[in-house]
């Protein structure tokens, strides 16, 4: 695209194109248009024969119009905002003469329309105030937002002030102190511990008082608790100056005694690590504020920044208006940009589900990746245009004008708490050093680092503007650098001398009384039989007023009646006895999902649909009026951010049982980095449980290589240290044990489910109500068919759905002497259950293990030595199928020969 191509539109020939349209179909433009062309037609009508000099005088005012309309539009492309001066690719000048107005024009007197100012200004007065609003430091685009309230709310704050801060000399000296401070900071750290990395905020130093602003005005609008996350740049300066973390405990950190033990777990670098903190503001309001832990993987800190703060917001009983916690993101321009759960978090931001009120981005541009430049990086002139996709305000501005920067957050703040939407602040500065301290950027970026180094910085451009202003003088400045350098070198002596305690406590608040030590000690999750039968009748039952789908309403009957004269149920009513169990112990549940409320295999139906009003109804909801509620949401077609998300709820809410629940098993490929960041290893890295509930769909039904297998070999390759629980239960009551028994210990561990497909209307997959009315889950099934344990001579272990197809051949072949044994707890190893288990098998001649996948998948290679620690001198023999590239092959007749030839493996045959 031509770089004039964004400057095109607002200009005469689109109005004499709007005004074709008009003229064809009245109905067809903007309403204020209308009216316009309306009135330029009574002009017209008006002027006697057509008076040459009126009508062009109405041409005239349409073309003043249509520049105004551009200043709005695209007038950022004017704006000074690079502090290195460099013009931007698309940048583009709004000229006059683009609009066939004159040099003679500019003294002439116009109407400015919505325009504040005086009346009938001239041209010249016209063109000085937009320049001053929409190309001075600052650029908006907003134009874009369909919602006129919202172009019409933002015109009124930005075009009567022309978007110039009025800062009392208080404030303005406050900026200058949080500037020192944040540079300062970084001085610091460069004199005293050179060499060590600690990705600085040098050359965006304004990015702390912004959030100073935020965190300032916030409590003074309503925010009780500000969220916030970041990628490593500027983190340790963000720890200290905005989140208020000890400086001495930061400088020990670069200490060669710092021990991780320390703080429990492997711990993780400095500029990973998260904090939190009770602030209080200058009118004596307290706010709290927290920093999330995020690895290097920059972006994917964001949807768990939703989800945190989304469960925050329903402890605080928020959820109407939810303007008491404010969740704040920052992000580097080239990630915001360049990777894809931004726009997957960015498609949150309305959903049910999932909405917080709206979020405050915050862009750190650099101007720069690691060494790619944005030309490189992106299609598009900003980074900031996929945010476009929601219609809300992107600001730009330039760093070195920090008074800028202030009115911006305090505009954005005051704009999400009005709207409930995000917005965007762009901060346009640069990377003093490379990557990190150890890299040399002029290698890729010779002429930008000439401009860098050059640079005086934005402390400095501020400090002479104040001492200009005679706001401050030098002394005043040299008394404040003096002063907090000697407040960093007192910390600095501090470390040197003693050992600090970490100050960061876990397991507070909502997780006080929770542990993080994994027991095999089985929990009693049985529960009466009248309540069983209360819920299954509920959970059954449809208003008198409701449209029940046919289909539906044969199979919840039918379901209904087996429970009640036989004892029977399957695994989807197994699930629901299960919630409803949980919601009548006060434990409130959300399930999320790509099609969780009806179930991918259409067999959950949490959520029924009136058929001639479609209107929803949940009747987990309607068991008991003291019972707490469930939240099941069908979720975007993602798996990052939606994942992402439930983890960061897990997080901040320990008493609520929160699963998310995939299409296909498959699909978790999708969410692979939130898994091996945070699920497997928060634990260890940031001392943070979960107790997330992850449901996945997985068997090998000849459905081909994406809808097969739920890759739980990866799961098993991340389990250490007892990090999470993987489980593949095979009978209802197992589901409904391990189920209940997430909520029923005191620790939280996430619990990845390998769940079944065909299975779920299996005819053996039925379990009696007993197994419901007591018990717990067991994490090995033993082969309770058969009495006489000295006759078995073949153990074929396994576990899933493969058993189903190993019971079935026995019964065929009537080979009493195989036992089946199930692993339905693959990690933490049930070592000493599986141990009792064998122990009762003395005359074995043949043990084997079966399953359906891949022999590179599945549990094999994770669980072949433990059983050879437990079955001693006996070999295990692996039965299944060859290693493969692919999960699975895509024909359903080569399925069944493959399915076939397992079952001869294993018997003999």
């Amino acid at each position: 695209m031509d770089n004039h191509d964004f400057a095109s539109m607002p200009n005469a020939a689109y109005i004499e194109q709007l005004y074709g349209d008009w003229k064809s179909d009245n109905s067809s433009v903007d309403r204020q248009w209308h009216y316009f062309f309306t009135g330029f037609e009574m002009g017209l009508s008006s002027a006697p024969g057509g008076d040459e000099e009126t009508v062009a005088l109405i041409d005239k005012q349409a073309r003043v119009d249509s520049l105004i309309y551009a200043y709005r539009d695209v007038g950022y492309l004017s704006a000074n905002l690079d502090p290195l001066e460099q013009q931007l690719v698309c940048h583009h000048e709004l000229m006059p003469d683009e609009f066939n107005l004159t040099p003679e024009d500019l003294e002439r007197k116009f109407s400015s329309g919505h325009f504040p100012g005086q009346e009938n200004p001239t041209l010249k007065e016209i063109i000085q105030a937009c320049n001053e609003t929409y190309c001075r430091t600052i650029g908006v685009e907003y134009l874009h937002i369909q919602d006129k309230t919202i172009r019409r709310w933002l015109q009124n704050r930005m075009e009567p002030q022309r978007n110039k801060p009025a800062l009392s000399e208080d404030k303005k000296i406050l900026i200058l102190k949080k500037l020192l401070e944040a540079e300062i900071f970084e001085r610091f750290l460069h004199t005293h511990y050179t060499g060590q990395k600690r990705f600085s905020l040098e050359g965006a130093e304004t990015v702390i008082p912004a959030l100073h602003a935020l965190v300032e005005r916030g409590p003074e609008v309503g925010i009780e608790e500000l969220v916030i996350g970041m990628s490593h740049r500027g983190r340790l300066n963000v720890l200290a100056n905005i989140i208020d973390k000890s400086i001495a405990e930061i400088f020990s950190e670069f200490e060669d005694n710092f021990i991780p033990e320390t703080y429990g777990g492997d711990g993780d670098v400095k500029y990973h690590k998260g904090y939190s903190t009770n602030h209080m503001n200058y009118t004596g309001k307290f706010c709290h504020l927290s920093l999330a832990a995020n690895p290097s993987h920059l972006e994917i800190i964001s949807p768990v920044i939703q989800g945190k703060v989304r469960a925050k917001q329903r402890q605080l009983k928020d959820t109407e208006d939810r303007k008491r916690v404010l969740p704040v993101l920052l992000h580097g321009d080239a990630a915001f940009s360049g990777q894809g759960v931004v726009a997957e978090t960015l498609n949150l931001s309305q959903l049910r589900g999932y909405k917080t009120g709206g979020t405050i981005h915050i862009i750190v541009n650099n101007q720069i990746g690691f060494t790619t430049s944005p030309r490189e990086a992106r299609s598009s002139c900003f980074p900031t245009d996929i945010a476009k996709m929601l219609s809300i305000p992107i600001f730009h501005v330039n760093a070195d004008d920090p008074e800028a920067v202030i009115y911006l957050s305090e505009l954005a703040l005051d704009f999400r708490q009005t709207f409930k939407r995000d917005v965007v602040i762009d901060i346009f500065c640069y990377r003093r050093h490379g990557h990190n301290e150890w890299d040399e950027p002029s290698f890729t970026q010779p002429r930008q680092y000439e401009l860098i180094k050059a640079h005086p910085g934005t402390r400095h451009i501020y400090n002479q503007k104040l001492i200009d202003e005679e706001v401050v003088t030098e002394k005043f400045v040299t008394t404040m650098e003096t002063e907090i350098q000697d407040y960093f070198q007192r910390a600095f002596q501090l470390v040197k001398t003693e050992a600090l305690e970490p100050t960061m406590k876990h397991h507070t608040g909502l997780w006080a009384g929770f542990g993080n030590v994994y027991s095999h000690e089985p929990v009693e999750t049985g529960i009466a039989r009248e309540d069983l039968t209360l819920i299954a009748q509920k959970v059954s039952a449809i208003p008198a007023d409701f449209n029940i789908h046919p289909k539906l309403k044969n199979i919840t009957e039918r379901r209904l009646k087996r429970f009640e004269t036989q004892g029977q149920i399957d695994w989807s009513f197994a699930e629901a006895l299960a919630f409803g169990s949980l919601l009548l112990e006060k434990i409130p549940i959300r399930l999320s999902g790509q099609d969780s409320g009806r179930g991918t295999f259409s067999q959950r139906h949490a959520i029924m649909w009136d058929t001639v009003s479609e209107t929803a109804y949940l009747a987990l909801n309607h068991i008991s009026e003291e019972q707490e509620y469930i939240y099941v949401y069908n979720s975007p077609l993602s798996e990052a951010s939606v994942l992402g998300f439930e983890y960061g709820y897990t997080v901040a809410e320990p008493k609520m049982l929160i699963m998310w629940e995939a299409q296909f098993g498959d699909f978790t490929n999708g969410a692979q980095v939130i898994i091996d960041q945070f699920l497997a290893s928060s634990e260890s890295k940031w001392q943070r449980s979960s107790g997330l509930v992850m449901l996945l769909p997985h068997g090998y039904e000849g459905q081909g290589p994406e809808h097969s297998s739920a890759h739980f070999e990866r799961f098993l390759q991340l389990c250490a240290e007892d990090n999470m629980q993987v489980c593949n239960a095979t009978t209802p009551a197992q589901y409904f044990h391990v189920l209940r028994r997430q909520m029923q210990r005191n620790f939280r561990k996430p619990l990845i489910i390998m769940t079944p497909k065909s299975l779920l209307r299996h005819p053996l997959v039925i379990s009696p109500l007993e197994d419901f009315v007591s018990g717990s889950f067991s994490e090995v099934l033993d082969d309770h068919s058969i009495p006489e344990k000295k006759t078995v001579v073949t153990i074929l272990l396994c576990t899933g759905k493969i058993y189903y197809d190993l019971w079935q051949r026995r019964k065929e072949l009537k080979r009493h002497s195989a036992a089946l044994i199930r692993i339905e707890q693959l990690y933490p190893f049930p070592h000493q259950q599986l141990q009792e288990v064998a122990a009762l098998y003395q005359d074995v001649k043949r043990i084997l293990w079966v399953q359906e996948e891949s022999q590179n998948r599945g549990a094999w290679t994770y669980i072949n030595p433990r059983l050879q620690e437990i079955f001693g001198q006996n070999e295990i023999v692996y039965c299944g199928r060859d290693a493969s590239a692919s999960p699975a092959t895509g024909s359903l007749r080569q399925h069944n020969l493959e399915q076939k030839m397992i079952l001869k493996q294993a018997f003999g045959e």
